[in-house]
């Protein structure tokens, strides 16, 4: 049923770094927004990071800021979550998503909630241990 799949999860200590990929080769939009969300136990799912059509334009949730860096690579339909200095609270399933982006939504930059994003992926754990 998922559409994406995320990769490169793992176990890492406080202070090191993970890079997680997301394939969307099964997304055949010529042009689309991608996103990252995480969900830590007991916790709402929440933003994380985003990616315009163009990949010309970028969005973080402000505690990530300088430690994230979302980028996308459009020949191979892949987005990528480059993830340093990673803290505890950092913990969660992380999840990629992906809307299509039409020519009458050129004007939106990006995209923060996740019931606008129709496509995801099966999560992958992501745990920092201090």
């Amino acid at each position: 049923q998922a559409q994406l799949h995320e990769s490169g999860g793992g176990l890492v200590q406080a202070g090191g770094s993970l890079s997680l990929s997301c394939a969307a080769s099964q997304l055949t939009f010529e042009h689309y927004a991608m996103g990252w969300f995480r969900q830590a136990p007991g916790k709402e799912r929440e933003f994380v990071a985003t990616i315009n059509w163009s990949g010309g334009s970028t969005y973080y949730l402000n505690s990530v800021k300088g430690r994230f860096t979302i980028s996308r690579d459009g020949a191979e339909r892949t987005v990528y979550l480059q993830m340093n200095s990673l803290k505890p609270e950092d913990t969660a399933v992380y999840y990629c998503a992906g809307r299509q982006v039409l020519p009458t939504d050129r004007g939106r930059l990006y995209y923060t909630k996740d019931d606008e994003y129709p496509y995801w992926g099966q999560g992958t754990q992501v745990t920092v241990s201090s």
